[in-house]
C-alpha cells in the first residue's frame, strides 16, 4: 500500500508510533537545481518555484516538504538589503536598526515583498500534492529576525541593554505569529520557525529573551489546528531542554548534535525530533552508499521509532547530486533493502589525499584568529560569527593579528577542520585553541580576547 506521508507526519507529531518513519527532505534552493533554475530565480519566480517543488515531490517522495527555505523574507520586507547568489538563499547585507534604538510596531502584510509569490505557491502546492504530503511553512525565528534588524550589535545589547533586546525580540515574535497565520491561511500543515542563532546563546538568555514568545507562538499554532516544528542549527544541545519547555510538537536539529543524546531529552517531554543527515560530507560530497548508510544507521540507533522524523540537517546545499537525494529517500522508505545494499559498505573519507599543512601554533609571531564555519552566505549563525571577525579586523591594526576563514563547503577546508579537530560550527580558534564554540562574541569581547593571547 502506498504510504500517505501527510498521515505519517500527523502520527509522528501527535506522538503516536507511525507505521513508517517519516521523511522530510528540506529542499529549498536545491529544488531549483533539480529543474535547472538558479537559486535567485526560484526564490523570485512563483512559476519556477512551483515547478521545482513538484519535481522534489516526484523525485524524493517526501512525507512533508517546505514551500521555501528562505529566512530573509521578513527581513527584506522590514528594510534589510539582501545579497543574492545563484547557488544559495540570499543573505542579509544591511541592518536597519544597527544605528537606531527604535522598536518597529508595524506588522507585515500578505501583499508585501515576496510574500504573495510564496503564499500563492503554497496554495498551489497544497492543491496538487497536499492530499498526501504535509506542507511546511517556514518562517524566520524571532531571535534571528531581531539579529537581522539589529546586526551583531544585538550580542552586546544582550549584556548591556537586555530590556531593549526583550522588546525587539517580542516585536519579532509578533511578526512570526503573523507569518504563521498567513501560512495557515495558505493551507500549510506544519508551521516551522527556523531560528539558527538560538544555538549561539545560553539557556539563561533563551529563557530571558525567547521562551515566553515561543510558548505563545506554539500555543497559537496549536489552537489553529496546525503542528509546529522548532528548527535550530548548530550545536544547540545546551538549549534543547529549554526549547522543549516552550511546547512545540517537533524540534529539528542539524549534524552538530548527537541525535541519540538530543532524543533522550525530547522524549522526556514527548516531543518529536527531526534530523540530521550531514549536508556537506554526506549529501553533497558523499555517494549513494554514503547516504543510504547514514540514514539506516540513524534509524537503527532507535529501537522505538516513535517521535522520530528523518531529514537533512538543514536546507540542502544547492547542487546535491540527485542520486544522493534519491538514495536517502530509498533508505527511509525501504530500510531493509538499503541495509542489504550497504552490507559491504567501505567508508572512504571525502578528504582522502588532501594534504593540509597547519602552522606551528606554538611559534607564531602574532595571534592567529581562525573562523571555521559552514557557509556565511547560507548560514545565519555563520554570518554573524563572520561579522564579529570582520568587526575585530576593522578595529585592530593589521600588525596585531593574522586571520583565517575556512568553510565546510570546500573539501580542502573540511580537511583542515579535521586536522585541527574542529567539532562544532561555527567556531573561532585563536592560536589553534578553541575560544568560541557556537557562541557569537561581541566585537569588543573578541578584540580583548585576541589582544590577551
Amino acid at each position: 500500500m502506498k504510504r500517505n506521508g501527510k498521515e505519517l507526519i500527523a502520527q509522528a507529531m501527535s506522538h503516536k508510533t507511525p507505521s513508517e518513519v517519516p521523511w522530510v527532505p528540506f529542499a529549498g534552493v536545491h529544488a531549483g537545481f533539480l529543474k535547472g533554475y538558479k537559486a535567485d530565480e526560484v526564490l523570485q519566480d512563483g512559476t519556477k518555484l512551483l515547478d521545482a517543488l513538484l519535481e522534489v515531490n516526484e523525485k524524493y517522495m517526501p512525507d512533508g516538504q517546505p514551500v521555501c527555505f528562505d529566512l530573509q523574507l521578513e527581513a527584506e520586507i522590514l528594510g534589510c538589503k539582501l545579497y543574492w547568489a545563484e547557488d544559495s538563499p540570499p543573505s542579509v547585507m544591511s541592518h536597519p536598526l544597527q544605528e537606531s534604538d527604535d522598536i518597529p510596531d508595524r506588522l507585515i502584510g500578505q501583499d508585501e515583498g515576496r510574500l504573495p509569490l510564496v503564499l500563492e505557491t503554497a496554495r498551489k502546492l497544497k492543491d496538487q500534492v497536499g492530499e498526501h504530503t504535509a506542507i511546511y511553512g517556514l518562517l524566520c525565528g524571532p531571535f534571528t529576525l531581531a539579529s537581522h534588524l539589529r546586526g551583531s550589535n544585538i550580542f552586546m545589547d544582550m549584556a548591556l541593554r537586555p530590556d531593549y533586546v526583550k522588546a525587539l525580540v517580542a516585536y519579532c515574535n509578533r511578526i512570526a505569529i503573523r507569518m504563521a497565520d498567513l501560512y495557515i491561511a495558505a493551507g500549510c500543515d506544519v508551521i516551522a520557525p527556523v531560528d539558527p542563532l538560538i544555538s549561539q546563546i545560553s539557556p539563561k538568555h533563551f529563557d530571558l529573551f525567547c521562551a515566553e514568545g515561543y510558548s505563545e507562538m506554539f500555543k497559537h499554532i496549536r489552537e489553529k489546528g496546525r503542528f509546529s516544528s522548532f528548527f535550530v542549527c548548530g550545536n544547540a544541545i545546551k538549549n534543547i531542554e529549554v526549547m522543549c519547555k516552550t511546547d512545540p510538537d517537533c524540534i529539528s536539529v542539524d549534524e552538530n548534535l548527537d541525535m541519540v543524546s538530543a532524543k533522550q531529552i525530547t522524549d522526556r517531554y514527548d516531543i518529536t525530533i527531526a534530523g540530521n543527515i550531514p549536508l556537506t560530507t554526506i549529501m553533497l560530497y558523499g555517494n549513494q552508499q554514503d547516504n543510504m548508510k547514514f540514514v539506516v544507521d540513524l534509524m537503527d540507533k532507535f529501537d522505538d521509532k516513535r517521535n522520530l522524523i528523518v531529514s537533512p540537517g538543514c536546507d540542502m546545499p544547492y547542487n546535491v547530486p540527485v542520486a544522493n537525494g534519491i538514495a536517502a529517500t530509498q533508505a527511509v522508505h525501504d530500510p531493509k533493502t538499503a541495509r542489504n545494499l550497504v552490507a559491504n559498505y567501505q567508508n572512504v573519507s571525502i578528504t582522502e589525499g588532501i594534504d593540509v599543512d597547519l602552522p606551528d601554533y606554538e611559534k607564531l609571531d602574532r595571534p592567529l584568529v581562525e573562523l571555521f564555519s559552514l557557509d556565511p552566505v547560507a548560514c545565519a549563525a555563520c554570518t554573524y560569527m563572520l561579522a564579529a571577525l570582520e568587526g575585530a579586523k576593522k578595529v585592530m591594526d593589521p600588525s596585531e593579528a593574522d586571520w583565517g576563514d575556512y568553510r565546510y563547503n570546500k573539501l580542502e577546508d573540511i580537511a583542515r577542520m579535521q586536522k585541527v579537530g574542529v567539532k562544532n560550527l561555527p567556531s573561532i580558534y585563536i592560536n589553534g585553541k578553541l575560544v568560541y564554540d557556537s557562541i557569537i562574541p561581541s566585537v569588543d569581547e573578541l578584540v580583548k580576547r585576541i589582544r590577551e593571547s
